[in-house]
């Protein structure tokens, strides 16, 4: 029995590499395609794209992971089935439910490798592949960080006017709001270091409203320090975030965004959206392949076993479209995006759990 599973195993995970490798190798072609147009601008040459493209792949495999896999494991399905091997498993003690259940193992394990990829070794190598180009370009590989910004940190409203880097800032200013939600200090500076913990302010002026007795009047003192520091609760990561898509970040860094957003009030469903759908993953390809399954061990009259395979792909990868749609429709009408991530596959999944039962009993 278990010589048959690793043989079940072996040929799904065989036939979605093979998918991997060929969907990859489109994406990357025409990727690549594109890349040549900048090709002779200064410094870039046609090895600098391939570098460039090559790098991208672990980012490219996380973004299609799911519809991969899916195809992986259905064309495996149709191996086993064109070659009668899947009906001597059948005959021999396999169940549907066994078998559908490592075509789910096999989907899982390479989910979880490509998982792993996307959220540790891919952002790594995607920034590598940006500054190389940038730096071939001749384009400062900083300049997207240049541009300034606006966050609130606590009751303290931060205006950076130029980020380098996320570690150097000129031009900043401090607004400091009291609890009577009134301006109560305006901290002004040339230059800062961030350190991640702290503003590490030089020539920093300091003006502080205080209220005289009377409560018409309002007396402004100004200080000047060489050297200020000024605690805050963000970090790097979230500096350089500010910039990126939330499908640019990884799920730590949206965590990170999410809650950032959350302790100072503001709006973060955006982030929230991205960081469930990433979680729903798993059981969103679960239901994929429980969809699939369900055409590939339904009925087999007037309906051939190519239509089967391609029927049930396709209703996987329809699917997968609508469950990303779902994400746009919870910020189109502020549903919960906890319950639109994973309430729809959670439903599939129990909905063709009871079919796959009854198939597999009758």
């Amino acid at each position: 029995m278990k010589i048959r599973d690793r043989y079940i195993t072996k040929t799904l995970l065989s036939y979605t590499l093979v998918v991997l490798i060929v969907w990859l190798s489109i994406y990357s072609f025409f990727n690549f395609l594109t890349e040549l147009n900048r090709v002779g601008t200064e410094n870039y040459t046609i090895l600098g794209a391939f570098k460039y493209i090559i790098l991208q792949t672990p980012e490219v495999a996380y973004s299609q992971a799911s519809p991969v896999i899916l195809l992986g494991c259905v064309l495996g399905m149709g191996h086993l089935a064109s070659t009668n091997q899947l009906l001597i498993f059948r005959i021999s003690g396999n169940s549907i439910l066994k078998i559908t259940w490592l075509a789910i193992k096999n989907a899982l394990i390479f989910m979880i490798a490509i998982i792993v990829i996307g959220e540790l070794v891919a952002p790594i190598l995607s920034n590598y592949a940006e500054n190389s180009r940038s730096y071939s370009l001749s384009k400062d590989s900083s300049k997207s960080n240049q541009d300034g910004f606006w966050i609130r940190d606590g009751d303290n409203f931060i205006n950076v006017k130029n980020n380098t880097d996320g570690k150097f800032f000129s031009g900043i200013t401090i607004i400091e709001i009291n609890s009577s939600n009134k301006i109560d200090r305006v901290i002004k500076s040339k230059n800062a270091k961030f350190d991640g913990n702290s503003l590490n302010m030089e020539d920093s002026q300091i003006f502080s409203i205080d209220k005289t007795d009377g409560d018409n009047y309002e007396a402004i003192s100004l200080k000047s320090r060489n050297l200020y520091n000024k605690t805050v609760s963000f970090d790097k990561d979230l500096i350089s975030g500010l910039k990126k898509e939330p499908d640019e970040l990884t799920t730590w860094n949206i965590f990170k965004q999410i809650q950032f957003l959350s302790d100072n009030k503001l709006r973060s469903v955006i982030f929230e959206v991205e960081f469930y759908k990433r979680l729903a993953k798993p059981l969103t390809l679960i239901a994929m392949i429980l969809l699939a399954m369900l055409f590939i061990f339904g009925s087999s009259r007037d309906v051939t076993f190519g239509r089967k395979v391609f029927f049930g792909a396709a209703l996987g990868l329809i699917f997968e479209l609508l469950s990303r749609v779902g994400g746009a429709v919870a910020l189109s009408f502020e549903f919960s995006p906890l319950f639109s991530s994973f309430l729809p596959a959670l439903i599939v999944t129990i909905v063709t759990m009871i079919f796959l039962i009854r198939k597999s009993i009758s």
